[in-house]
């Protein structure tokens, strides 16, 4: 416990230390929100860098809960500006509807901005992730049907549509032709589906313009002089380190990175410019959808994890599967990201188990691995190695000192602490803003 959450507040306040980056260090689902919504309330702005609204956190505030998919976590500060930047996919009949939940609740979202370069979310992109997921059958990925990955996919082949393209209705409406006469083939051809009418697409577009003539603005050059005036940024990641793209446990992973590097690239700042980057892990380990998992416990441990932790997704209401917190992947997650510190959520969660385990190997055809292995198989194959710790009754949620944890809950922090190497600085011990510890 080397480093304070405290210190940096100082730090910031005078000036030395303005940008942070938090991101998830697990399978998505870690409580960012939270952890977002902690820093938020010092921020000058919040940039959520990629992603759309597959994405869901919720914030409680007193007795309200707050669901957030799109907008990011500084709408709910009147002195914060919050930015959804180039490396987004945008679903704006989406945006429109949490914008109106969020104006209905009296909060004001006239400062939201959003960058000219994100691409947006068309419905043909939400059909063929629905087409493409079903024909997979028992291979499927468990995408939420969104629309991100066709999204991300016209991107990358340079047919995407950006926001400022909806600035000039000749551009947008070209645009639009274009893809739909390309999408019909496949929905025709290879799905045997009706097609789409351009001109539909064209009229409910129109109908969004508004929001993009009140919040579009150069979100790269905003934040930029935002840096240069030394102002406190705070960059959310959404998912989690073991979703990325690249860097994930492929396929099974969301269609953009997820990881520290993209925070630069997706807002359109330099990499010299991110002072600090906070990982969020919860006490267990959980994801939704299909894909390895060394740690799951498919028994009465899982169901109380799922139950106490009330592990159901925020977008898709799924149950997610539940699991000892993995320590190998963790290590590698501070290792792609140069995470700083790492912050733990649901350590409440844990209360009232008589053993709890810490995955600190995986142990495959005669060979334990201490680091991340490359080869896919044996993420499917390995078996974990635990360390078991006794296991405390007492409720915590109203602690507010690490050295008033059960000195139980205390040797599990600290045995995560020295295997991952890098400091944890905040704890989250209840679902409510103020139920932390800042150590």
């Amino acid at each position: 416990m080397k480093k304070t959450a405290l210190l940096f507040y100082v730090v910031c306040k005078e000036k030395k230390l303005s940008t942070t980056v938090v991101l998830g260090a697990q399978w998505g689902d870690e409580g960012k929100g939270k952890v977002t919504d902690f820093f938020a309330s010092t921020a000058d702005f919040v940039v959520r860098f990629q992603g759309g609204n597959n994405a869901g956190h919720t914030i409680v505030v007193g007795e309200d809960k707050i669901a957030l998919s799109l907008t990011p976590s500084g709408v709910l500060y009147p002195d914060c500006v919050p930015v959804i930047g180039s490396g987004c996919v945008i679903d704006l009949g989406f945006l429109k509807q949490e914008l109106k939940m969020l104006e209905d609740k009296n909060i004001d979202t006239e400062k939201l901005v959003i960058s000219p370069n994100a691409h947006l979310i068309m419905p043909y992109h939400k059909l063929l992730d629905e087409l493409i997921e079903e024909s997979l059958g028992e291979n499927k990925i468990g995408t939420t049907k969104k629309g991100i990955g066709p999204c991300y996919a016209d991107k990358i082949q340079r047919r995407g549509i950006r926001v400022q393209d909806l600035l000039d209705q000749e551009v947008f409406e070209k645009k639009v032709k274009s893809n739909i006469e390309e999408t019909n083939l496949t929905l025709t051809k290879i799905y045997q589906r009706p097609p789409l009418a351009s001109e539909e697409i064209i009229e409910e577009f129109n109908g969004y313009r508004d929001i993009v003539v009140n919040h579009i603005k150069d979100t790269s050059l905003l934040i930029e002089n935002a840096i240069k005036e030394n102002r406190t940024i705070l960059f959310e990641g959404a998912q989690g380190t073991l979703l990325d793209i690249d860097h994930g446990t492929y396929p099974f992973v969301t269609s953009s990175n997820t990881s520290a590097g993209n925070a630069a690239i997706g807002s359109g700042v330099g990499p010299k410019n991110i002072d600090r980057i906070v990982g969020v892990t919860k006490a267990y380990i959980s994801r939704v959808g299909s894909g390895p998992f060394i740690t799951e416990q498919k028994n009465e441990i899982g169901d109380y994890l799922i139950e106490k932790g009330a592990e159901f997704g925020v977008v898709t209401g799924r149950r997610r599967r539940c699991g000892w917190l993995d320590l190998i992947s963790l290590k590698y997650s501070v290792r792609v990201n140069s995470l700083t510190e790492l912050f733990i959520t649901k350590l409440d969660v844990l209360s009232g188990l008589e053993e709890i385990n810490l995955c600190t190997g995986y142990k495959y055809e005669n060979e334990v691995f201490t680091d991340y292995p490359y080869k896919e198989s044996i993420h499917y194959k390995a078996e974990p190695i635990y360390q078991t710790f006794d296991g405390w009754t007492e409720d915590i949620s109203s602690v507010k000192n690490f050295e008033d944890l059960p000195k139980n809950a205390q040797t599990y922090i600290k045995a995560i602490e020295d295997f991952i190497e890098v400091p944890i600085t905040f704890i989250s011990v209840g679902p409510e803003r103020t139920e932390n510890i800042i150590i």
